[in-house]
């Protein structure tokens, strides 16, 4: 049995430098995680910023209803059927496929980082907005220096969870033809035909890297309380 695992290890990873096919993958897939949950950051933060703003005030009715409109669409589709329509239809003139996912995972996680942030705005003492306020400070201004920095800094777990879950998510990037881990596995398979060992191993690869996210942004979880407690 040790042999056979030595053998489908060498078939999957050392035969044809395969490993770099991998290690591509796992490039692509990280890149892809991390910009689209910074896009995402500044997507959610806007979104949720007008729709709290339009709540206290009444103002910017109609971004407010455009902003209903793209968080009701973007949470009740599939991301996959999203990637198809933003590769094939908006960016169909486009061959950046990376980019496009980028963009695609972005607008997705915008539309739940909105909700996230919006909770964590709704979170801070409105006695922070009256002191803001009292202070001669406008709304824009009171909302970019006193309530978003605390907003930020209770939500920061959330959007850690967020990069973890699109992390994952981005396993369905090969329908748009980029080489992530799991299209990696894909073609590794097409030329070995075995499906064990390079599945097995991906799951591996991924479980690795959530596990030492999850780690991570418990760390931080915990300092940020340690000095909130402070």
């Amino acid at each position: 049995m040790f042999e056979n695992l030595i053998l489908a290890f060498e078939k999957t990873f050392i035969r044809e430098d395969r490993y770099k096919m991998f290690l591509g993958g796992l490039g692509n897939t990280l890149i892809i995680a991390l910009c689209a949950t910074l896009i995402g950051v500044v997507i959610g933060a806007l979104v949720a910023i007008v729709k709290v703003y339009y709540k206290q005030t009444g103002k910017l009715k109609y971004l407010n209803a455009i902003c209903e409109i793209y968080t009701t669409i973007i949470r009740g589709t599939p991301i996959v059927v999203q990637l198809l329509i933003t590769y094939n239809i908006i960016f169909v003139w486009s061959t950046q496929a990376v980019a496009i996912g980028i963009m695609g995972f972005g607008i997705n996680s915008g539309a739940y980082v909105a909700e996230i942030m919006r909770g964590g705005i709704n979170a801070v003492d409105i006695g922070q907005t009256e002191a803001g306020r009292s202070l001669g400070l406008s709304s824009a201004t009171t909302m970019k220096s006193i309530v978003l920095p605390q907003a930020i800094k209770n939500v920061l777990p959330a959007i850690g969870n967020e990069f973890i879950a699109l992390l994952k998510e981005t396993s369905v990037i090969g329908f748009l033809g980029v080489i992530d881990l799991t299209k990696a596995a894909e073609r590794v398979i097409s030329r070995t035909a075995d499906v064990y060992f390079p599945y097995l191993s991906i799951a591996a690869i991924y479980l690795i890297l959530v596990y030492g996210l999850n780690y991570l942004f418990k760390l931080l979880e915990r300092r940020l309380a340690k000095s909130d407690r402070g």
